[in-house]
């Protein structure tokens, strides 16, 4: 994805864990930005949904990998898949006769493949997987694209990318200027994924210890990807001495100060209600007022 292409700008923001307020604050950007295509990019555990309330327009299928699934009319119980599974997705049983009953776990099944090919009678099937749904849908702060992956699927930097890729394809073809991207937390897959091409990265963080120590590893990944980074401290009211450390770390790093948002109990309420912070009155939303104006400042 090129940075910039047709004049778009792609702001994602991410957190080194979770719970730093990232989804909060990437809502409230959306709704500030007007008109712009918002993207969940965190598909482990999508939430933005809970507070711009999307109608869904459209539903695919993600389909990633494969799976095995054993043909019972062609097993001969050799037990040749279970003796080669290293993930022990084979499960055995005695069935009615005594004979036994060989199955997959889909579950523990990692697609490898093995099984597949060293069955002697070739009575395994290797479908392809479906891991979750991605959606299309319209919120009031504009389109919206999101996903959900399912129970213990993986493959989650691919969907991140899909999501990616279809908001771009609807910014270009509505003619929208911004993209608001609620990325993954940490530094894993996802993030990578949901990093590459954008034009600016917006990075949440605490004024705590650990902040600062996730705050740094996701300060590193930025500069590894060259996408110009900038740092909010989130509740920087309840430590204003580690506030202080951390902007003087992101400095020190080549990262802008976007601001400081405070401790602030109308942050529950708002989501309390599903409405974004700058759809209240509450002092925060005008911290994230202030950080709004200087990303847009900034461009990307």
């Amino acid at each position: 994805m090129d940075r910039d292409t047709k004049g778009i700008r792609e702001l994602v923001v991410i957190s080194g864990k979770g719970g730093t307020g990232k989804t909060s604050l990437a809502a409230s950007l959306a709704v500030l930005a007007g008109r712009a295509v918002t993207a969940d990019c965190d598909v482990d555990a999508s939430d933005l949904h809970l507070l711009l309330d999307p109608q869904v327009l459209q539903r695919h299928e993600f389909v990633s990998g494969h799976e095995a699934v054993i043909r019972q009319q062609d097993c001969t119980g050799c037990g040749v898949c279970l003796d080669l599974c290293r993930y022990a997705a084979i499960a055995v049983r005695q069935d009615d006769s005594g004979g036994k009953v060989y199955t997959v776990d889909p579950v523990s099944c990692e697609g490898c493949g093995v099984c597949v090919h060293f069955c002697p009678e070739h009575a395994i099937d290797f479908p392809e997987r479906a891991c979750g749904e991605w959606m299309i849908s319209r919120s009031r702060s504009g389109p919206m694209v999101h996903a959900r992956l399912g129970i213990a699927a993986e493959n989650s930097g691919k969907l991140v990318s899909l999501v990616r890729r279809e908001a771009r394809r609807i910014a270009e073809e509505q003619g929208l200027l911004f993209i608001i991207v609620d990325g993954p937390p940490g530094i894993g897959c996802p993030v990578i994924a949901s990093l590459g091409g954008a034009s600016q990265v917006l990075i949440v963080t605490e004024p705590t210890v650990s902040g600062e120590h996730d705050l740094e590893r996701v300060l590193a990944l930025a500069r590894h990807f060259d996408v110009p980074a900038s740092v909010c401290v989130n509740k920087w009211d309840i430590n204003p001495e580690m506030t202080e450390r951390i902007e003087d770390m992101a400095r020190t790093a080549g990262a802008r100060l976007a601001g400081r948002i405070r401790y602030d109990a109308g942050v529950t309420s708002a989501q309390v209600s599903a409405r974004t912070v700058v759809e209240t009155e509450c002092p925060a939303a005008g911290d994230i007022r202030t950080i709004w104006e200087h990303i847009t400042h900034w461009g990307g």
